[in-house]
C-alpha cells in the first residue's frame, strides 16, 4: 500500500528538462507547463517565485557527496496547487539558489524537486521523502538521475527509487 502512494508522488507528464539562465525563467516556464496540465492553479507562479525569495531551498549536496550536484526544492502553499505531486527538473545549466540552510549562500543548482502539495499536512512529509531518496540511494542511481538527458529516465529512477 505504502509503495503505491510513493509512486504516486511522480507523474510521468510532469517532469521536465529545462533550459534557462536564471531562476525566474526556470520557473516561468515550469509554471506554464504545470498551469496547461492543470496541475496548479494561475497564481502558481507569482507565489513560488514569491517564497523562493523569502525561505531558499538550494541544498549544498557537497555534504553527501562531493561530487553531486546541488539541488533545489522550491514549492509554495498548498492553496496554490492542485495535486500531490513532486515534479523533477533537470536544468541544462546550473542556475544559481539561495542554500536553504544559509541563505546568504549561493549554490549552482542543477536539479530541482518542485513539490506540489495540496495537502498541508504532507509538506514536511514529501520533503523528508526527497532527502531521504537523496541520502540513501546508491552514488549509481544519484549519478544516472543527474545525468539523465530525459523525462522518461528521469521518471523511471524516481519511481524505482522511491519503493522502499
Amino acid at each position: 500500500m505504502a509503495e503505491a502512494l510513493e509512486n504516486d508522488l511522480f507523474d510521468s507528464k510532469l517532469v521536465f528538462v529545462e533550459d534557462g539562465d536564471d531562476q525566474d525563467t526556470i520557473f516561468k516556464q515550469v509554471s506554464d507547463r504545470l498551469l496547461a496540465a492543470g496541475a496548479v492553479k494561475p497564481d502558481f507562479y507569482q507565489h513560488l517565485s514569491e517564497r523562493e525569495k523569502n525561505y531558499p531551498t538550494g541544498i549544498d549536496m557537497s555534504v553527501v557527496n562531493p561530487e553531486y550536484p546541488n539541488v533545489a526544492i522550491p514549492h509554495t502553499e498548498g492553496e496554490f496547487v492542485n495535486v500531490r505531486k513532486v515534479v523533477p527538473i533537470r536544468l541544462e545549466k546550473p542556475i544559481e539558489f539561495a542554500n536553504m540552510i544559509a541563505p546568504d549562500q549561493k549554490l549552482q543548482v542543477s536539479f530541482l524537486f518542485m513539490i506540489l502539495n495540496n495537502d498541508p499536512e504532507g509538506q514536511a512529509n514529501v520533503l523528508a521523502q526527497i532527502m531521504d531518496f537523496l541520502t540513501t540511494s546508491s552514488a549509481e542511481t544519484l549519478e544516472k538521475l543527474f545525468k539523465a538527458e530525459d523525462p522518461a529516465t528521469i521518471y523511471n529512477i524516481l519511481v524505482t527509487g522511491f519503493k522502499k
